[in-house]
């Protein structure tokens, strides 16, 4: 637990992510990523003098969150369940071939609402240091172009700020963290699980650090070093090692 806080507190001083008295959401979709995120700055919250809630959108996919509200209970963090009909909008009725980026889309639009009308402005969200590093190959092979989300990303347009504390953890530290605190994962209910084009740049970038062991350190520290609007670090960053 105490190297996971360090991590993250170190990701979260070196971009400015959060001031003392503020108040989180953290968006919790029941993966491994977001509870081990909401885990972790539940235990920050004291060291760092901000406050925590947590924030689902149900897509109504009939997943059940009940695990999730009683981990929220024992943690002592507010939790809110938002209702939507994303799922059933996207394949029953436009029955969407590529539905990744609409449901994407949506998703984000709900959440973004939806903390606003808590009264929040600042949503952690739960990418890692491998969501970054395949982002960037995505956009490189998909899109022909440089890019990448951002540490932190203000969206002018609805006032919200986008964090992301876990940027320095690796997800294979992650999912040993949530296995070790036995955190209530939900299983994704949603039909293209496991079948998108960011498995096939998962696979592609595994596949290529079979060959080039520091791969992903070297593009993680490119984007830095570039930098990418916003992914210049202004604490005293080192490259995360092999967290195992």
């Amino acid at each position: 637990m105490q190297k996971m806080m360090g991590l993250v507190r170190r990701c979260i001083e070196d971009y400015n992510m959060i001031a003392p008295g503020e108040r989180i959401a953290v968006g919790v979709s029941g993966g491994k990523d977001s509870l081990v995120l909401l885990q972790v700055l539940a235990g920050l919250r004291e060291y760092m003098h901000f406050t925590l809630e947590a924030v689902t959108i149900d897509m109504g996919l009939g997943m059940d969150y009940s695990p999730i509200r009683e981990m929220c209970e024992k943690l002592q963090v507010p939790y809110h369940i938002i209702n939507t009909q994303i799922g059933p909008i996207i394949f029953e009725h436009r029955k969407e071939k590529n539905p990744c980026s609409m449901c994407s889309k949506m998703r984000r639009g709900a959440l973004n609402q939806a903390i606003l009308e808590l009264g929040i402005r600042k949503i952690a969200l739960g990418h890692h240091y491998d969501d970054a590093v395949e982002t960037f190959v995505m956009s490189l092979v998909y899109e022909g172009r440089i890019s990448c989300f951002q540490p932190v990303t203000d969206l002018d347009r609805t006032g919200v700020i986008q964090i992301r504390p876990m940027l320095y953890v690796h997800e294979k530290t992650a999912q040993n963290f949530a296995e070790r605190m036995e955190l209530p994962v939900v299983h994704n209910r949603c039909p293209v699980d496991k079948h998108t084009k960011r498995e096939e740049v998962k696979q592609l970038v595994y596949e290529l650090s079979q060959r080039y062991p520091d791969l992903k350190e070297r593009i993680f520290g490119a984007m830095q070093r570039l930098p990418l609007p916003e992914w210049g670090p202004q604490g005293r960053y080192k490259r995360p090692k092999d967290q195992e």
